[in-house]
């Protein structure tokens, strides 16, 4: 449960970073730090967060959804008729209404 906060807590930093970036370029301000470092900040910390996924799975101290698809019951109902064919079955002819012509 703790690294699941570590994780939820390690996201909310990613957003945070990528906003304060978005703040800096929209104001322009040549006294502000650049822009860069806070988008280095987020391509870190989502660095951090891929490498903690991975521990915690390789520790067992978080599982990976072994099923991810809801797996429906397939039921097959019968349709088609039967139809047995050997050599001696001949195809019947159509038959023509004469009121047609």
């Amino acid at each position: 449960m703790v690294i699941k906060l570590i994780i939820i807590l390690l996201l909310l930093f990613i957003l945070f970073s990528l906003f304060k970036a978005l703040l800096i370029m929209m104001r322009a301000d040549p006294k502000a730090p650049s822009m860069s470092q806070y988008l280095g900040r987020r391509v870190l910390i989502s660095v951090l967060v891929l490498l903690c996924i991975l521990i915690a799975m390789a520790f067992g101290w978080i599982t990976p959804n072994q099923n991810p698809f809801i797996k429906h019951k397939q039921i097959q109902t019968n349709t088609a008729t039967l139809h047995l064919q050997n050599a001696n079955t001949k195809q019947q002819l159509e038959k023509q209404n004469d009121s047609q012509m």
